[in-house]
């Protein structure tokens, strides 16, 4: 990845792959991230999608390319408001406790912070004029004192059939029964007032942004037009990314928004989704407290990165043998150079984890302690 080969004076430079795309850098790449509605704790299933952020980050810098990395903060969401009443509490008081924590767990499992992190409240005023220029460009409609989006772009781009995207557009808040839309899968980039939800004056009349718009508006602001990387969780994939990105290009032009997409595996108990209304929650804090937090990172990262995949006890048991078996091998004294470009080439092959600790164990030397460092499993 980003080795650079000189023939005939002519320099040939590789590339990282990812997700089946071939990614070619100068000195830096954009990495935006969808992160966390602060309003519960931080579980397995979130931090997966963070960790690997966090390995595709430390393995571009093996090859000399500096990421920049923004991971938002979506502090303005129905779901935050309801939490936050039954708490008895502001909403943006009872965010910014929730930020606490995950932060907490984020230094715990060696996450990197990044360098931008806005978060959705600081970027009304933004959302507003994103909503402006997808009204001048015919994407969007007024009604009622809401922006809609026309969402066949993003229904289009997802290649879901319409049934398909319905039935997650029910299940993700998406309103598709709304009367005001012209079509059930056109979706709020500005959402009128409504009680119990904090609201802010509009051309339009006083609202709060739509899920997707804030995205969609803090990526701009951050990064411009496109990204290199976009990540997030794999049931982020749509109906919130495929709209993220349908805005992004409607209202800029430039196409695709994304170079590549990173969609982590979803995390399950039992063959079921983690998640608080399936009361099958693994805390991080759990984890931590009772193992290193370098075999919790190396039990996500020891698979294919895209997978979905089942915790279990058993599982992190595993993964501590295994990080035991690397400590060990660093310890040891072999040829380097050959092993090290392996471990290397492996992760450059779309973050090959798995293979690259294989090597790194049956190796040794050198080639275990940088997989050690580059994992961030120190």
């Amino acid at each position: 990845m980003n080795e650079t080969r000189v023939d005939n004076g002519v320099a040939e430079v590789s590339g990282l792959a990812l997700g089946g795309r071939r990614l070619v850098f100068l000195d830096r790449a954009r990495i935006y991230t969808c992160g966390i509605t602060p309003y519960d704790v931080t579980h397995l299933g979130h931090a997966a999608t963070f960790v690997w952020v966090d390995a595709l980050a430390r393995t571009l810098r093996l090859f000399g390319v500096e990421p920049e990395t923004c991971r938002n903060v979506t502090d303005v969401d129905d779901v935050l408001d309801e939490a936050a009443h039954r708490a008895g509490e502001p909403y943006d008081a009872f965010a910014a406790a929730g930020q606490y924590y995950f932060d907490r767990d984020m230094a715990a499992l060696n996450v990197r912070d990044v360098q931008h992190e806005p978060r959705a409240r600081r970027y009304v005023d933004q959302v507003i004029r994103l909503a402006g220029g997808l009204l001048a460009g015919g994407a969007a409609y007024v009604r009622d004192g809401s922006v809609y989006f026309r969402g066949e772009p993003a229904i289009r781009g997802s290649g879901l059939g319409r049934d398909a995207a319905l039935r997650l557009s029910v299940e993700y808040g998406g309103r598709p029964d709304d009367p005001a839309k012209d079509d059930p899968l056109d979706v709020a980039v500005w959402q009128a007032g409504e009680p119990g939800h904090p609201a802010w004056d509009s051309p339009w009349g006083r609202g709060r942004p739509g899920w997707h718009a804030e995205c969609a508006a803090m990526a701009l602001s951050v990064f411009g037009a496109a990204v290199d990387v976009h990540a997030g969780g794999a049931d982020l994939r749509f109906p919130h990314h495929a709209y993220q990105a349908a805005m992004v290009e409607a209202f800029t032009g430039v196409r695709p928004y994304a170079r590549a997409w990173l969609h982590a595996g979803t995390v399950r108990v039992g063959g079921a989704k983690m998640a608080k209304s399936a009361g099958n929650l693994v805390l991080v804090r759990d984890l931590v407290d009772g193992h290193p937090a370098a075999a919790v990172r190396l039990m996500i990262l020891d698979r294919p990165w895209g997978k979905d995949w089942d915790y279990s006890p058993a599982l992190l048991d595993q993964a501590g043998a295994r990080l035991e078996e690397l400590y060990r091998a660093a310890g040891r004294t072999r040829p380097a150079a050959a092993a090290v470009a392996e471990t290397s080439r492996l992760l450059a092959a779309d973050l090959n984890v798995s293979a690259a600790v294989d090597v790194a164990i049956e190796e040794g030397g050198a080639a275990a302690r940088s997989v050690i460092a580059v994992l961030g499993l120190n």
